[in-house]
């Protein structure tokens, strides 16, 4: 029995488990930005450490991806990027099969050689097909896929015979409701059906004909139990895998379209295709700008400069148009041999479409010659720019584009024509919304084809 505490001793351990139970908080005069500091280097510790675990990760695993990469490569050279793509599946299906077997081997063989000797020798005679894969695809690009069906086919067969339905290998079957569709493409479907009914055949006749009275092997539950779990496994895996990839190349093909349509077409135009593709795309605008810009002198330079660096050049300066294009939020219309038209205020409309087209339009000058002493050769550009109503749609049904008509189109484009190398020439409707931000020099009236007389303007520079 302990000792009483007399009564100092009692209030001191009552202190003490007061301190004790009490919450820990910082000292009344500790520094916030102190802890904050502290707080701050803990999560930059962490962060390093994770860093670096990352990246003994991906050091450890980088010599298996690249092992992975090229076994999956084998036998593809000289194929279609589809097809290709499709030759790589079945690579690595054949690798899965010849690691898998192998284990399987091995395990076997240390459980009872003796008793699964064939069993053992089919194992291994599957890895040895599924080696051959890639040397098939110099066949043809379904020799491969052809010899795994057929080995797997037979082989499921044989298991079946040895270990009895129970074991869960008829099942298995079943993945080739889906797989073929892979590994043989849709451009065969004959061989896909083929290859889906003649696994449907053997699934019932191996269901029906190998109940576990009559197995080659009498195997306990336990391993029965083991395999069947193995065989739902490989079976569910196989299938959610079939249709992964299907699905994928379904949404990379909508993606590349969708990419495609981008380029040729305005953002807006494209959501209005898909949303009612068999409706006319026409739109008119009360308000819009153009500009027409050309490489004066683009014939002798081409005969200088040859087919490729002329392409190599146009390619640069449309190139970096297209940039500035983006950055005004103008919309490129189309380019014709060297020429480049683009319009601002079409597909959407905008209140400052002439001062942005205005903007762009001297960037483009600039641009030009930077290029020009970039690559040491005389080019320049001249440009003509026209506001005023006009129209917009998609014209044809194949090769279609974007294309925008009326009165300031004709007109953008005599003035590109009567414009000087080196600078853009305005039209009076131009020159009226512009004046009072831009320097505008009078140019004088010109005829205009079709139109007459007009009064036009250069335009220098922004204010």
């Amino acid at each position: 029995m302990r000792p009483p505490l007399d009564e100092h001793a009692r209030g001191h351990a009552s202190s003490t488990r007061a301190e004790a139970c009490a919450p820990i908080t910082p000292p009344v005069n500790a520094n916030p930005r102190s802890l904050s500091v502290h707080a701050s280097s803990r999560v930059a510790t962490i962060e390093r450490v994770w860093r670096g675990f990352r990246g003994l990760l991906r050091t450890l695993l980088s010599p298996a991806g690249r092992l992975l990469s090229w076994l999956a490569t084998l036998g593809t050279a000289g194929y279609p990027p589809d097809t290709q793509r499709r030759l790589k599946i079945i690579n690595m299906i054949s690798v899965i099969i010849v690691i898998s077997t192998l284990v399987f081997a091995y395990q076997q063989a240390m459980a009872d050689y003796a008793k699964m000797r064939p069993v053992i020798l089919m194992n291994l005679l599957l890895a040895g097909i599924a080696m051959l894969v890639p040397l098939a695809h110099r066949i043809n690009d379904i020799a491969g896929a052809l010899l795994i069906a057929v080995a797997e086919l037979f082989a499921l067969l044989f298991f079946t015979a040895y270990f009895g339905r129970s074991a869960g290998t008829p099942l298995m079957y079943v993945a080739f409701s889906a797989a073929p569709f892979v590994v043989f493409g849709l451009g065969r479907i004959r061989l896909v059906l083929a290859t889906v009914f003649t696994a449907l055949a053997l699934h019932l006749y191996a269901w029906f004909s190998f109940p576990r009275s009559v197995a080659l092997l009498a195997m306990d539950n336990a391993f029965l139990n083991a395999n069947y779990l193995q065989g739902a496994v490989t079976t569910f895996g196989l299938i959610a895998a079939s249709v992964y990839y299907a699905f994928s190349l379904a949404e990379r093909a909508k993606a590349e379209t969708e990419n495609v349509l981008r380029n040729v077409l305005p953002d807006k135009v494209v959501e209005r295709l898909k949303a009612q593709p068999d409706t006319a795309i026409a739109d008119g605008f009360t308000e819009a700008s153009v500009l027409f810009a050309d490489i004066s002198g683009f014939v002798a330079i081409a005969r200088g400069l040859g087919p490729e660096r002329t392409v190599a050049m146009l390619n640069r300066l449309v190139s970096r148009f297209d940039e500035l294009a983006a950055k005004h939020r103008v919309e490129k219309i189309k380019t014709i041999g060297d020429a480049y038209m683009v319009a601002s205020g079409v597909p959407e409309p905008r209140a400052d479409h002439a001062v942005a087209l205005a903007d762009m339009a001297l960037e483009m000058l600039q641009a030009v010659q930077d290029i020009a002493r970039e690559l040491d050769l005389p080019i320049n550009v001249r440009a003509g720019m026209a506001s005023g109503p006009m129209m917009a749609g998609i014209i044809g049904k194949r090769k279609f584009s974007y294309d925008v008509w009326g009165d300031p189109v004709n007109l953008a484009s005599r003035l590109e024509q009567a414009s000087t190398p080196g600078r853009i020439l305005l039209c009076p409707n131009c020159k009226a919304a512009l004046e009072n931000d831009f320097v505008l020099e009078q140019h004088g009236a010109i005829e205009i084809k079709g139109v007459g007389a007009q009064e036009t303007w250069y335009l220098n520079a922004r204010r």
